[in-house]
């Protein structure tokens, strides 16, 4: 069987407590035991990190050690997956560059709040994007500072009224990398439970999931 953590916490904005236990429940159902921790001291035990298959941080903003951000990129270059969306995960322990290296970006910005804006599929041929089309969403638009490394699924087009000066910039909403030996996936979408309404949108966390894992 496989083995999830799902770290959830911090700005309660995001709903992490209710996110974690909707995606922990949908784990479940593809057959991993799923561990819910409320705390960053999950990240103390460096061993049991390394027996995982799949980490899921839902920690938007807030810290952690030097020593717990060592054991996590430890047990992810070694090849437990790495997963997770919007600020849950790219707005996750901003001081700390190692992380943000490991996930392949950080979020800087979202102009105009809760906005329509398009998500535009941009590796058709990739199995977690596979078989869908461009489709709308109404959330917060995330505009991210990214690692030009990241193997890039889907993008936005930003047309703004807050920020004009960044309108035609095209950023990648869907990502996937490898650290080390680890797979580490990143959607920007999921500013709240019901953006996972959108079909489009539940399916590629849902397939980014188990494509992470090991």
């Amino acid at each position: 069987m496989k083995h999830a953590l799902i770290v959830w916490g911090g700005w309660e904005g995001h709903l992490p407590q209710q996110q974690a236990e909707f995606w922990g429940a949908w784990l479940r159902t593809q057959h991993f035991e799923v561990e819910l921790a409320d705390t960053v001291a999950a990240f103390d035990d460096a061993a049991k990190l390394q027996r995982l298959s799949l980490i899921v941080p839902m920690w938007t903003m807030g810290a952690i050690t030097g020593d717990q951000s060592k054991n996590l990129c430890a047990a992810v270059q070694a090849g437990a997956g790495l997963a997770g969306f919007h600020g849950t995960m790219g707005d996750t322990f901003r001081a700390d560059p190692n992380y943000q290296f490991m996930v392949g970006g950080q979020w800087v910005a979202h102009p105009d709040d809760i906005c329509d804006y398009t998500v535009r599929i941009t590796a058709p041929a990739d199995p977690i994007v596979a078989g869908l089309r461009d489709f709308a969403m109404r959330s917060e638009q995330y505009y991210m500072h990214v690692d030009p490394a990241n193997e890039v699924l889907a993008t936005t087009r930003f047309e703004t009224r807050s920020a004009p000066w960044i309108n035609g910039t095209v950023m990648p909403v869907v990502w996937k990398r490898r650290h080390g030996a680890g797979r580490v996936f990143y959607c920007s979408l999921g500013h709240v439970p019901a953006d996972f309404d959108v079909p489009e949108a539940r399916t590629i966390v849902q397939r980014g999931l188990l494509w992470a894992a090991r």
